[in-house]
């Protein structure tokens, strides 16, 4: 046996109960506060690809010389991979995937890890997973630092693998994927989780992982069990050689598939604040951020002294005067929600939505307590921390994809 772990039935694992009335339309961007959708609007995305900003910036393409090589070597190595695991970002079920290698991978055994379902809308996330599986395709949720969640996925891996392991004395599981979707740090969930079961004498090195794109450059196997003994291969982040489109491009920038530094981190800032904008998702914050309001003030109103100790306790972060993670990202909130409700211009007009979008860089300034250079208008700063916060899932769960059967 590979692993010793059972879920209650593979059906519990995969099949998921489904609405009998599905929406008829969904966002392109789905908020996680409160979780309404608003229906209508499922070319938000491609819209705030189109928008001015963008344009002028050009296509986001990023295909470095060690993805080139790094393609080459996984397709000679996929030829001798009993199964792929195919790694991809849970907010962008569809365009994190490499269409280049699909119809390689098409004709192996394959699992789609979803991977930092964390970060993602899970009631969208399971419509997700429905649509693979009508698809006849094995796919599963999962958060790559969670032991139950890799757990479930070693599981499927077994179904998966029980005829080869029954026959083959070696076999080798290649896990693939775009840049910075968090291959690695599967690869060392399995790589723990397999030395605590089945220790093996082999002193086998980690993965490294990092927030950045790029970080694992060659093809390393390790061994994760014995009789029969199973290799898992990690494999290089590669990207297409140029990406399709804006609107996939983007999703890759914002979601950190794509250096920054390729696209601009204020350009994919303006991106993300345009999703937002044309989804309205600031107001549906609105009632969130009275609500913690209300709560702090009730607090406070119990123990001031001690409220106000730890309030100080708490004012540092990135070793700045911004508040405390919570306490920013609510005041955050409420400036992108305040913006929203004082902004008369027409948002259905892309200059009029510009102009809000600055507003709120402008506004978001203060928030970080980011100093004003004298002739500089450009929101650099800004733009890196907003984006933090939405990567880190500070601003809530997000799904970007539409489903294909609800474009």
């Amino acid at each position: 046996m590979l692993y010793m772990y059972k879920p209650q039935s593979f059906g519990a694992r995969l099949c998921f109960t489904s609405s009998p009335r599905r929406a008829r339309s969904s966002a392109a961007i789905v908020e996680g506060a409160g979780g309404s959708r608003m229906r209508g609007l499922t070319r938000a995305a491609k819209r705030a690809g189109e928008m001015a900003f963008n344009a002028g910036g050009g296509a986001v393409n990023w295909f470095p010389g060690h993805m080139a090589a790094a393609s080459r070597a996984i397709r000679d190595r996929l030829k001798l991979a009993d199964l792929v695991i195919e790694v991809r970002d849970a907010r962008i079920p569809l365009s994190s995937a490499n269409e280049d290698l699909q119809p390689v991978l098409a004709a192996k055994r394959r699992i789609l890890a979803l991977n930092k379902k964390d970060l993602a809308n899970p009631n969208i996330m399971n419509r997700w997973l429905n649509h693979f599986e009508s698809c006849k395709q094995d796919c599963i949720s999962i958060n790559a630092h969670s032991s139950s969640s890799v757990n479930q996925l070693l599981g499927l891996a077994e179904l998966k693998l029980k005829e080869a392991i029954s026959k083959e004395p070696t076999l080798l599981i290649m896990v693939v994927g775009v840049p910075n979707v968090g291959k690695s740090a599967l690869i060392n969930s399995i790589h723990r989780i397999a030395t605590s079961r089945f220790p093996v004498p082999d002193k086998n090195k980690r993965a490294m992982v990092g927030p950045l794109p790029g970080v694992t450059q060659d093809i390393a196997g390790y061994k994760i069990a014995s009789q029969p003994s199973i290799y898992v291969l990690d494999t290089p982040g590669v990207l297409v050689p140029s990406i399709p489109d804006m609107e996939t491009g983007l999703k890759l920038a914002l979601t950190g598939a794509v250096k920054d530094s390729v696209v601009g981190e204020e350009r994919i800032a303006k991106y993300l604040l345009s999703l937002l904008n044309i989804r309205k998702t600031p107001l549906h914050w609105e009632r969130l951020v009275h609500r913690r309001g209300e709560v702090h003030e009730e607090t406070c109103s119990h123990n001031e002294n001690d409220s106000r100790d730890s309030l100080r306790r708490r004012r540092c972060l990135n070793n700045s005067d911004a508040l405390y993670v919570q306490d920013l990202v609510t005041e955050v909130q409420r400036t992108l929600c305040r913006t929203c409700l004082d902004y008369t211009g027409n948002t259905e007009e892309e200059s009029e939505l510009e102009s809000l979008i600055d507003m709120q860089l402008t506004a978001l300034r203060k928030v970080f307590r980011i100093p004003h250079k004298p002739f500089d208008e450009t929101h650099g700063p800004t733009s890196k921390k907003l984006l933090t916060l939405f990567r880190s899932g500070k601003l809530g769960p997000f799904i970007l994809d539409d489903l294909p059967d609800e474009q």
